[in-house]
């Protein structure tokens, strides 16, 4: 991976920190002291203070044990072309392989398409420019070629791919939309889990009330910025959260409705990173959601 230091300029590890979220501030100390982190060419310290412009690359080392294997799993797919892959992601998947996952992910499906995949990202993660969560289902778009891959991650950086996201919350939600502003870091006790703090990366979600039930409200919320568990956590923050959500939520789950976040990725829109034509998708409500929320409306008769 590499990286041209852009301000707010930091210690290395530090703004490390920030680029990439799913690395603990350790993982990337340790990274620096094991020289797979370099700048400018050399081997700084953690405590090294960038200037705008210097290189950053970063060897990523195969995670010890774990191959990318090509399975043969179905996947919904929305669009194809040359460049780029879109694809309704079915909740309970996992998009890329891990220690505690290495089969049955996202990956491992597209790897079994026998398609191109761009490899301008981390090793086992091919053709993928951002993430959902195992138990968020919804829409994905994929880099198939390389040019692809850099132009939707500078998109994305930009905040020019535009998501948006159906959720069932917990409680009655009074305002007809609003704007959660509540920066976001990871937990001290918990790697797994994310928490809104001052001291954290910025996020924010605006939010629109869609229906409102007896216990739950439905929500539609966009993004602005993308960071780990954001809408889960924000929702959270304003004591609504995501119905099922085990990590910020309540622990009773209900019955017929997923065993994890009742959330789904449903519009996904960008400038088709090689044509510049503007792409627009949408995915109805996966079934497990659709039935609970007439269930929902049913009740409120």
């Amino acid at each position: 991976m590499k990286w041209i230091a852009y301000p707010p300029l930091d210690r290395l590890d530090k703004w490390l920190s920030r680029q990439e979220p799913s690395k603990s501030r350790s993982a990337i100390q340790r990274a620096i002291k094991e020289n797979l982190i370099t700048v400018n060419g050399k081997n700084l310290p953690s405590k090294y203070l960038l200037e705008e412009g210097d290189e950053i690359n970063w060897t990523i080392k195969e995670e010890e044990g774990l191959v990318l294997k090509a399975e043969s799993i179905p996947l919904d797919i929305v669009y194809e072309d040359n460049d780029i892959l879109v694809v309704n992601k079915a909740a309970g998947m996992v998009v890329h392989p891990s220690k505690g996952h290495s089969s049955g992910t996202l990956v491992n499906a597209l790897l079994g398409l026998q398609i191109p995949l761009s490899h301008h990202g981390e090793d086992f993660r091919p053709g993928i420019v951002h993430r959902l969560d195992k138990d968020t289902s919804g829409l994905m778009v994929i880099a198939k070629s390389d040019l692809a891959y850099d132009k939707l991650i500078a998109q994305i950086k930009a905040r020019e791919v535009h998501r948006y996201y159906l959720a069932l919350v917990s409680g009655i939600i009074e305002e007809e939309e609003g704007q959660i502003d509540a920066a976001i870091r990871r937990s001290s006790t918990n790697r797994l889990k994310r928490v809104a703090d001052k001291e954290g990366q910025e996020a924010k979600t605006h939010f629109t009330v869609l229906e409102r039930f007896k216990n739950a409200s439905l929500v539609k919320c966009v993004l602005e910025t993308g960071r780990t568990h954001q809408i889960r956590v924000h929702m959270a923050f304003i004591n609504h959260p995501v119905l099922n959500d085990p990590m910020y939520g309540s622990l009773k789950i209900i019955p017929n409705l997923r065993k994890g976040q009742a959330l789904h990725a449903y519009r996904l829109a960008f400038a088709h990173p090689v044509t510049g034509e503007w792409m627009d998708f949408e995915r109805d409500l996966p079934e497990d959601i659709s039935h609970y929320l007439n269930q929902l409306r049913r009740d409120d008769r």
